[in-house]
């Protein structure tokens, strides 16, 4: 019997201590620096796009040549019309009076003034009251009209005939069609196929109000003109 005591009071011990140890077990947590350093850490990233100066001027840039018709500054399509003497670009609706004509191309051979009236028979009323003046240099007319705010006379055409005034993109009078289609692959030639005689080859940046013409013959460029349609 009393061996039986002593065994029911060992496995009651041995229970116990188990219970105790169990329990220990349970109560041990991490601290607080352990539980962050498991923690994933990435930040958030903003992909919110936002604009820079540089999207800017981009955007404002492709405004521009979207417009044909604007004063010339700052404006990339009308420096496309033009032709270049001595450094100096001269651009279809440039301001230009005697003076400023003179100091890009020297004196003029000559100057004619003409001022539209509803008589002179030219049957130009839109240009009632403007005055035109033409400077005329060998190989080159210069065109100008005082149509621009304030009465200021601006160039709105350009006839070439000589090789030393070439365009922007250094084509001139004598040049092969080969190597101005090159230069112009934006052109059209009128009639859309060479002929062995005379031909036009049309480049319009963006409307038909500019445009610069070359004629063609015998497959090399005979004159060159740059022009704006007056209303």
């Amino acid at each position: 019997m009393k061996v039986f005591r002593k065994a029911v009071i060992m496995t009651m011990l041995l229970v116990f201590c188990g219970m105790v140890l169990a329990g220990c077990g349970k109560g041990e947590v991490k601290s607080p620096g352990n539980t962050l350093n498991d923690m994933p850490t990435d930040t958030p990233k903003d992909d919110t796009p936002t604009d820079t100066p540089a999207d800017s001027s981009t955007d404002a840039s492709e405004e521009v040549i979207k417009e044909g018709t604007v004063e010339k500054s700052g404006n990339v399509v009308l420096k496309q019309l033009a032709f270049v003497y001595k450094e100096n670009a001269i651009a279809i609706s440039d301001i230009a009076d005697d003076e400023k004509i003179e100091s890009m191309l020297g004196k003029a051979d000559e100057i004619k003034v003409h001022t539209y009236s509803q008589d002179d028979g030219l049957n130009m009323d839109q240009l009632n009251g403007m005055t035109e003046k033409q400077y005329q240099f060998p190989g080159l007319v210069i065109k100008t009209i005082d149509g621009a705010e304030d009465k200021k006379s601006f160039i709105f055409n350009i006839e070439i005939t000589d090789p030393k005034y070439p365009t922007i993109r250094n084509i001139k009078v004598g040049d092969s069609f080969e190597k101005l289609k090159e230069a112009y692959p934006e052109g059209n030639l009128l009639g859309g196929e060479l002929s062995d005689e005379e031909d036009d080859f049309r480049y319009e940046p963006v409307n038909y109000v500019d445009v610069m013409t070359f004629h063609i013959k015998d497959k090399k460029i005979e004159s060159i003109q740059i022009y704006t349609l007056l209303d």
